[in-house]
């Protein structure tokens, strides 16, 4: 585990939070899923959000109870810079997903876009699973986005599982109930172009 908060602190401590490959200048598709899912009173956990700006809209769209976690410190600092006083009224987590102590049966919300795909040990596919189990509501939502099958083989120089839909539901079981999928095609900084699969669940 340390290895791997070590490379992801050394990417953003090297790159602008911008010239990151999943950069998105707005989390378009997250926000809608979101919205569609819940009101402004939801609790919402936005896993792998380091400096996204998802946390960004769903502050402005008055969501409030809101936590980011990412293993990466320097990415969680980014974003708490860039929100000024409004980041006093996240939670804020620096924390391997896979072995986080997460509340039970809290959030409304799980959202991950680009952390599930980097999990290439069963094993840790499974403690994730393990963790949104016990710390998402019954009848809470789930919304996952990992790379599609056209997707790159790496990302930051680590190697990522590709999923297509079916297999990516399949990861979380018949706990979790597909309300649907989508893809989206998301162009990088340096212009690549990205396949993600877009995975929403209601928890039964």
């Amino acid at each position: 585990m340390a290895d791997r908060r070590q490379h992801w602190e050394s990417i953003y401590r090297n790159k602008a939070t911008d010239q990151v490959g999943w950069f998105q200048p707005r989390a378009a598709s997250s926000l809608r899923l979101i919205e569609e899912s819940a009101g402004e009173e939801a609790c919402i956990i936005d896993v792998g959000g380091g400096a996204s700006v998802l946390v960004d809209d769903l502050l402005d769209a008055d969501y409030r109870n809101l936590t980011v976690l990412d293993l990466a410190e320097p990415a969680l600092a980014a974003s708490r810079a860039r929100l000024g006083a409004q980041a006093s009224s996240v939670q804020w987590i620096a924390a391997d997903i896979t072995r986080a102590e997460l509340p039970a049966a809290r959030y409304d919300v799980w959202h991950d876009r680009a952390v599930f795909h980097f999990l290439t040990d069963p094993a840790d596919r499974a403690r994730y699973v393990a963790q949104v189990l016990k710390s998402v509501k019954p009848g809470g939502h789930v919304i996952v986005a990992a790379f599609g099958p056209g997707g790159p083989l790496q990302c930051s120089g680590l190697d990522v599982v590709r999923y297509a839909p079916d297999a990516l539901h399949a990861e979380f079981g018949a706990a979790f109930r597909l309300l649907r999928h989508e893809t989206e095609i998301h162009h990088t900084p340096s212009g690549q172009e990205q396949e993600f699969v877009y995975c929403y669940c209601v928890r039964t």
